[in-house]
């Protein structure tokens, strides 16, 4: 064949390649209404069923892309110092490619109860499973970043029916669990103004919609900073707050905080727990803090990249999963190859990496003066967790601190990672609370 022969040929197959793409996108856009159940005319405060029905053409039109990725250059060192390694991104695309199956995760959510609802103008996706057992305690559930609903699954067993799990009936918990606005299938914000704050006050209306006049929080990462801001609300029915992620601005005493900020040496009067807390923190923000500066100031110009390539999206989120699990550097140590998968998907399938960053930019551009909490707070440390103060700094956070344990196993993606050990800790945390 000659030279100019095989450049038409070239041309002419990469033409159609890029045909059946532009075909398979068009026929998504037209099909997307499907991942939810119709929108008939519907009261504001509405709570409808959802399904999520995600079209062929959009798992064809991802398969097309992941086969068409151009990969970069492996990296020059031997480590994970520059990202994530090539080797490994590439074994779990080509799982993704070739092994991994969507429906089964579609299947999984819905075996159980969604629902949407409209709550200050967006429309709030949501599971909600009750308890069989009487005086079952309404517990609302928030995920993070670059977590989803997903990561709270295998905990909904252990919390709704704890007898079948180690448990006894009186720990049982009426569960929801929210997608936040711009993540999964929750409604994307057309407008800025959703940050935590706003998100916790929907979560309040979310409780009392469905029925519940008192109920408790919890939330690692986002979710965390979520359950935080309803605690310094304290909304009438509100009893209490766990979290597994602790926010580090508003628990550092304060020459701690100066040095950090200016580069300074720990304070010499530091025990040997808290100069390793400090050790910790002066690292996470020297190189592990890059991800939360881009998004919380360019969520718009890394959201091209997350939305218009799979595998950009999937080492944007591979990486943070890597870090934040206990088996460091591990993931799959810690989770399996299709856990990972269901959540990256779930982003790409919702193109909701772009809107799921703007998180940051909003919590950037809020008021960032963080009073302490009142109400009743719980915390559990889990040893692979960023940021692990001692409990005389979490106190300076929840003034009512009821519970504060540290546990052996369990990384940022506690529920995802423990979810028994996880649920365990829910209950204790918040027996204390239970009305009699």
């Amino acid at each position: 064949m000659t030279t100019q022969n095989s450049t038409s040929a070239f041309t002419l197959s990469r033409r159609a390649l890029l045909l059946n793409g532009a075909v398979a996108a068009t026929l998504a856009a037209v099909s997307r209404p499907a991942m939810a159940t119709g929108h008939p005319p519907f009261a504001a405060d509405a709570i409808r069923p959802f399904r999520v029905e995600v079209p062929e053409v959009e798992l064809i039109d991802l398969g097309r892309r992941l086969a068409a990725t151009r990969w970069p250059d492996p990296e020059t060192v031997g480590d994970r110092s520059q990202g994530v390694q090539v080797k490994k991104l590439q074994a779990l695309v080509r799982y993704w490619e070739t092994g991994y199956d969507w429906r089964k995760a579609e299947a999984k959510l819905n075996a159980l109860q969604q629902f949407q609802t409209n709550i200050d103008g967006l429309d709030i996706h949501f599971i909600h499973v009750r308890s069989r057992h009487a005086n079952a305690l309404p517990l609302i559930m928030t995920h993070g970043w670059p977590g989803s609903i997903f990561e709270l699954l295998k905990t909904i067993g252990p919390l709704t029916d704890p007898t079948a799990h180690g448990g006894t009936a009186e720990d049982a918990f009426h569960l929801v669990l929210p997608s936040i606005p711009g993540f999964g299938f929750s409604e994307k914000p057309k407008g800025s103004g959703w940050n935590p704050a706003r998100i916790a006050g929907a979560w309040d209306v979310l409780m009392k919609r469905l029925g519940y006049t008192h109920y408790v929080s919890q939330g690692g990462d986002w979710g965390a900073i979520i359950s935080d801001a309803m605690g310094r609300q304290a909304p009438t029915g509100l009893l209490g707050i766990h979290v597994n992620r602790i926010e580090r601005s508003s628990t550092l005493p304060p020459d701690v905080a100066k040095a950090l900020k200016s580069g300074s040496p720990a304070p010499a009067e530091l025990t040997a727990e808290e100069r390793a807390v400090f050790d910790e923190a002066r690292e996470f923000l020297s190189k592990g803090f890059g991800y939360a500066a881009i998004m919380g100031t360019r969520p718009q110009t890394i959201g091209y990249g997350l939305a218009d390539s799979p595998v950009g999206l999937a080492a944007w989120f591979y990486d943070k999963i890597a870090d934040w699990v206990f088996t460091r550097g591990e993931p799959e140590r810690s989770l399996s190859r299709d856990e990972i998968l269901d959540n990256i998907t779930l982003y790409w399938l919702t193109n909701t990496g772009p809107s799921s960053a703007r998180i940051y930019w909003e919590n950037a551009a809020g008021n960032n003066k963080l009073a302490g909490i009142s109400i009743p707070a719980a915390v559990t440390i889990f040893p692979g967790e960023i940021y692990k103060p001692p409990k005389s700094w979490a106190a300076r956070a929840y003034h009512n601190l009821i519970y504060y344990k540290r546990v052996d196993k369990g990384g940022h993606f506690a529920a995802w990672e423990e979810p028994d050990l996880f649920s365990a800790e829910l209950r204790a945390a918040f027996r204390p609370l239970r009305p009699l």
